[in-house]
């Protein structure tokens, strides 16, 4: 016992024992500046200066342009230039195929492989005289019936004009969301925003392919799906994604998990938008998000 009071005697000595630092003129000897220390002072002051430094040095590379510089992060306007470049060739691809089918259809008539028809426009049409008052314009029950199918149809088929035989129905995203922010093109804000629970699977609202999944300092975990007809669907802030560049996905198949990442998040939501040809549309024209 005695050992050990000595022993930790002489830790609490050594440890509060003081010492004088002495900054001299070489030349002269003359003291200019001096510090009384003790080796507790000496480790309390290095340990601080060592935890700001690693503070501040977090501070930099997390919230300042300085990150760009160091290897392995990169950079935000090298992410937007690629996306709005993808979004460029997307649409130029897309003219590309219009042209080509024109410039073959242009090819077969002049090669004569277009068959020529002939239409006697007064066989077809009759001119009919008719005065208004002879004319009952009030709708019937099974009209009105008939308008109120093919409305309900038509909210949910985008191409209905490209896919007569096929309809391409596209599903929500999310369910049990409420839309905090709607689509607004003056403001350009080109999306619609749902306010979900953390972690709340984020579904693909149509069958595709991904063709972006990467992280963004503005938006967070973001994914991209394009789908046929020169459809793209957009979905941010996520808290995590289960899919990469390149994989297929269907309709309904699980892809990311509601979040709040990006600087531009003000709270666990999703961000989703649709656009068709390069230009945005409006969601809830053909989703029902109730």
């Amino acid at each position: 016992m005695k050992k050990e009071k000595k022993e930790s005697k002489k830790i609490k000595r050594k440890l509060l024992d003081k010492y004088r630092l002495v900054i001299l003129n070489e030349n002269t000897f003359e003291e200019r500046l001096s510090f009384k220390l003790n080796r507790l002072n000496v480790f309390v002051f290095g340990s601080l200066l060592s935890i700001f430094l690693i503070t501040l040095t977090y501070l930099l590379i997390a919230f300042t342009p300085l990150r760009e510089y160091i290897p392995g992060y990169s950079s935000t306007a090298l992410k937007k230039k690629a996306m709005f470049l993808n979004y460029t060739a997307d649409s130029l691809q897309q003219k590309v195929d219009y042209n080509q089918r024109y410039y073959e259809s242009i090819k077969k008539v002049l090669e004569g492989e277009a068959n020529e028809v002939d239409f006697n426009k007064d066989s077809i049409i009759k001119a009919v005289k008719l005065e208004a008052s002879e004319v009952d314009l009030k709708p019937i029950a099974e009209d009105s019936l008939l308008r109120e199918k093919v409305d309900k149809e038509d909210k949910y088929n985008l191409f209905e004009s490209a896919t007569s035989s096929t309809n391409f129905v596209l599903f929500p995203p999310v369910s049990g969301g409420t839309i905090s922010e709607s689509y607004n093109a003056k403001e350009k804000h080109y999306a619609v925003d749902i306010v979900v629970a953390k972690d709340t699977p984020i579904k693909a609202t149509a069958d595709g392919v991904v063709i972006f999944s990467e992280w963004t300092a503005n938006t967070g975990y973001v994914i991209i799906i394009e789908h046929s007809y020169g459809l793209i669907s957009v979905y941010k802030h996520n808290a995590s994604l289960t899919k990469v560049q390149g994989d297929l996905v269907k309709s309904g198949e699980v892809i990311a998990t509601a979040g709040n990442t990006g600087e531009l998040s003000t709270g666990p939501h999703l961000h989703f938008e649709l656009w068709n040809d390069g230009y945005p549309i409006n969601p809830t024209t053909f989703i029902d998000f109730k």
